[in-house]
């Protein structure tokens, strides 16, 4: 059989699935699950309008064509099968608020604009794919007047201090979804949740890891539905995929030049002999200009001081010394700054090929997205850990606004987070950089992604961490 056989008998099937509904699904995948749910199929949704598809989409530019452009494909398909549209949105679109990327702020508008039309709600990431006739089909076996939280199962294999090590006891027990893979509430859970959040104050101001907290916030202490399994909800593509992934790492044309990215390491005394030999063994050698910065000069390595006092706690007093220093004749002109901790881990080769999609000549701010206080007014910040990276602009942005440090040990990422968002700067997110080590994220998220980099050396060997999840000797060669 040809490809273009398989192809066309791949769509005849799911056009065939959309017509007739679950009878015509009996020998898939999804068998299984249609007899489970097959007791509660009182109110079935059978439009694609009765559909909400929230792409989670972000205010950059890149980003924001990312999005648009998935929205075009998702709407593209439902002419083919003679159905009516589904409402596709962006995120970054929906009120103006940078903090709807946290999800929680955005559902009381959501309910509102659209529960009185809609049976179903899904969130994807501006990379994944979906098959709107296998999706309608999957829908089909649940019912949309009960609380529906759906999408593909990841846990935890041990306690982690992203998830404030919750479930300690048993990690594996609380599901929670890949956000690549797309995840679904139903009507009736939405509004409950916007109304909780109308009411209730969360317990942490902290926004870490939204996918495990959507979960936590979802089942509520037991109270709430748990992640239900849905085999369809999908990564690696398989026919009967109503969502698929593509990657993290897009290909945007040729890596950005080594000598366009300007590479500052903090470190601090009591660390030159600990941590610095650790960057030396690993990914100094791929950084076309590097300096340390402490609170000493030391010329083994060298370090540089920059006359701020080493600071138990944050470091707002030394990172900005680093922003003016970057933006000086003292350190060769690039278009890009990374700023890392001496115990950061990461590949400067894969940093190479991410920036190839952002336009240097925009203020951007990259990293992992933290945020505080993110319900009501809050912002958000690039992790300092897992590296934050800054174009020109940005920097001069924010040096030239006069924002800075209440104090020489305040946070510096939180810090530069609070000033970018009071300049309508956006925090842009890659879930490529990590604040923690591989062990506190999913194994099966992280077999995903082309890591770019990871943080802290507890209990690790770090230069054995570097090589099995960062070193690509192939990129270092071609770069």
């Amino acid at each position: 059989m040809s490809p273009q056989t398989m192809v066309k008998g791949c769509k005849l099937v799911a056009v065939l699935l959309l017509w007739f509904g679950p009878a015509a699904g009996d020998k898939h995948t999804g068998q299984t699950h249609e007899a489970e749910h097959q007791q509660h199929a009182t109110h079935i949704t059978h439009d694609l309008d009765e559909v909400v598809l929230v792409i989670q989409s972000q205010k950059n530019s890149y980003h924001a064509r990312r999005g648009e452009q998935r929205k075009t494909e998702i709407l593209q398909q439902a002419p083919e099968h003679g159905q009516q549209v589904p409402v596709v949105l962006l995120l970054h679109e929906l009120s103006g608020y940078e903090g709807d990327w946290s999800i929680l702020p955005v559902l009381p508008l959501l309910s509102a604009s659209y529960s009185q039309s809609a049976s179903w709600f899904i969130f994807i990431e501006e990379e994944t794919r979906v098959t709107l006739a296998v999706l309608l089909q999957v829908l089909h076996r649940y019912d949309a007047s009960e609380e529906w939280f759906l999408g593909k199962h990841l846990n935890d294999n041990e306690a982690s201090i992203i998830h404030h090590y919750a479930f300690s006891e048993d990690p594996s027990s609380f599901g929670y979804p890949d956000p690549a893979a797309g995840w679904a509430l139903s009507t009736p859970l939405l509004q409950k949740l916007a109304e909780r959040i109308k009411h209730e104050h969360l317990k942490s101001d902290f926004t870490i890891d939204l996918k495990h907290e959507i979960a936590l916030y979802i089942w509520q202490e037991g109270n709430g539905p748990k992640l239900t399994a849905v085999p369809e909800f999908c990564t690696e593509p398989r026919d009967d995929c109503a969502t698929t992934f593509t990657t993290y790492m897009p290909n945007c044309g040729d890596p950005v030049p080594k000598e366009n990215i300007f590479v500052a390491v903090k470190t601090c005394q009591k660390f030159h002999s600990e941590r610095v030999p650790v960057v030396k063994a690993t990914w100094e050698i791929d950084a076309e200009f590097l300096e340390y910065y402490s609170d000493v000069s030391d010329a083994s390595i060298p370090s540089i001081s920059l006359g701020v006092p080493n600071t138990e706690r944050g470091h707002c007093g030394k990172t900005f010394a680093i922003l003016k220093r970057f933006l000086s004749k003292a350190v060769p002109k690039a278009d890009w700054l990374l700023i890392v901790d001496d115990d950061t881990l990461i590949s400067l080769p894969r940093l190479q090929r991410l920036l190839r999609c952002y336009d240097p000549k925009e203020a951007v701010s990259l990293g992992e997205r933290y945020g505080y206080g993110l319900v009501h007014s809050g912002y958000s910040y690039t992790t300092g850990g897992g590296g934050m990276v800054l174009s020109r602009v940005a920097v001069s942005r924010l040096l030239s606004s006069g924002c800075g440090c209440y104090s020489d040990d305040a946070p510096d990422d939180m810090v530069l987070g609070r000033c970018f968002t009071s300049l309508g700067v956006p925090i842009t997110h890659s879930p490529l950089f990590h604040q923690a080590r591989p062990d506190d994220y999913s194994e099966t998220l992280l077999s995903l992604q082309q890591a770019i980099s990871f943080h802290k050396h507890w209990n690790i060997d770090p230069v054995a961490v570097y090589k099995h999840w960062l070193l690509d000797t192939h990129l270092r060669d071609e770069l």
